[in-house]
């Protein structure tokens, strides 16, 4: 398929990239499917937790992740949890985590959780796919959209959703079959090896390890070298470094911080300080002597570790790679944990290229409700493709990048 932002249609796009599944006719689905629609996390709480034990999904989708968001972020601000649960008999074939944010210009349907989650999607059925195709969905998606429109709490003028994957665990995402376009960041995985040295010499030259070696060196006579994972006691230290780093990297970039969203640095510091969530979040640092040099938060769903936030020392350590060297120690621990892979989550950020085997298409959609939402609708599709067309335009966002540059010392002194 080619990579361009116009309209794709989603049962083109599964024709290109599952060649095996092309011809295979899926039977019709029952679309009188019974809905239920929770407004309350805590009432929907028991049959969610079950749900995701077996149910596709991404770590972006279980009740922990999502019910901390709301707490820092979604209620303060208004959000609406708009969960619904579809069911045949007693059996739950799919949960939509979705929320009404009430704009300023429209009221729009988005997924609970969106702009922090690095994918959205569903919470599927195994056999969601051979029970559902393209047509059947549709019909079920106007179901929901009906049931929606029917709440007065749950209105909304605009449909908005961003950054869904190709796939929800094996199954294709059924909200591909609406008209989507291309988000305009991708994202990287790797597949893992059983050992660590065969891994590494697979993806990296001997040049490259070399210069690895060399800057590792350089690293130790500055101090001790170690990679450490910090018990309770130390973590909330180890996370303030992280926030810290990572506000004087945003500034070097020239934008905006992303803890000083209202609620942000809340709903990271609750999950990296809960001892239930170990080892869903991990923390990680490298240490060199008694500098914290690189920061990590982590999370290990199933057999993947998602590279969410990450942070290095950008004094004269930084010369050395801390950065890098931090992320050899965590691909080596996921493979010493026997995970199967390394979802390096969107960004288009060179280093994840340097690593990966698989690039994963993120897609977006959206659609108008009501009049009212003709406009908001046609203006955020028109920006997403602008925005996709720079990032992926190397010439253009170049001159982006050092754009923001030019404007970086007047955030840092903002961070400082």
């Amino acid at each position: 398929m080619a990579q361009t932002d116009t309209l794709i249609h989603p049962r083109t796009f599964a024709d290109a990239t599952r060649p095996a599944a092309r011809h295979r006719t899926l039977p019709k689905a029952d679309t009188d499917i019974a809905l239920s629609v929770h407004h309350d996390l805590t009432a929907a709480e028991p049959e969610w937790r079950a749900f995701e034990q077996v149910a596709d999904l991404t770590p972006f989708q279980t009740f922990d992740w999502l019910s901390c968001w709301h707490r820092h972020v979604g209620e303060p601000a208004g959000v609406r949890p708009a969960i619904v649960i579809g069911r045949c008999g007693a059996e739950i074939k799919f949960l939509l985590p979705l929320a009404i944010d009430a704009g300023r210009l429209s009221r729009k349907l988005r997924f609970l959780g969106q702009d922090l989650s690095d994918y959205n999607a569903p919470l599927l059925a195994r056999d969601f796919s051979g029970t559902f195709g393209a047509d059947p969905f549709i019909a079920l998606w106007q179901q929901v959209r009906d049931r929606l429109q029917a709440d007065a709490r749950m209105r909304h003028d605009t449909i908005d959703f961003a950054k869904m994957p190709e796939t929800v665990g094996a199954q294709a995402n059924p909200f591909l079959n609406l008209d989507v376009t291309l988000n305009a960041s991708n994202a990287y995985q790797t597949t893992l090896g059983a050992d660590w040295e065969t891994f590494y010499t697979a993806k990296r030259s001997s040049a490259t390890r070399r210069r690895d070696r060399t800057k590792l060196k350089r690293l130790s006579e500055l101090g001790e070298v170690g990679f450490v994972t910090p018990d309770k006691d130390e973590t909330p230290h180890t996370f303030e470094t992280l926030i810290h780093q990572k506000a004087r990297s945003f500034a070097r970039m020239g934008v905006a911080n992303l803890f000083a969203r209202p609620g942000y640095a809340a709903f990271f510091r609750e999950l990296a300080a809960s001892d239930r969530l170990r080892p869903f979040v991990h923390i990680s640092r490298l240490d060199v002597g008694t500098t914290q040099a690189a920061v990590n938060l982590g999370l290990t769903f199933r057999d993947c570790y998602y590279h969410i936030l990450a942070s290095y020392d950008d004094g004269d350590i930084s010369r050395f790679g801390p950065g890098s060297a931090h992320l050899r120690e965590l691909l080596h621990y996921a493979i010493d944990h026997r995970l199967a892979r390394f979802d390096f989550t969107i960004g288009d950020e060179p280093y994840k290229r340097d690593w990966c085997d698989a690039e994963q298409k993120l897609y977006d959609h959206s659609a108008a409700a009501t009049l009212r939402g003709w406009p908001v609708a046609l203006i955020s599709t028109a920006r997403g493709r602008l925005k996709r067309s720079i990032k992926q335009s190397a010439p253009v966002w170049d001159a982006v990048l050092r754009m923001r540059a030019a404007l970086s010392p007047l955030l840092r002194k903002r961070a400082e």
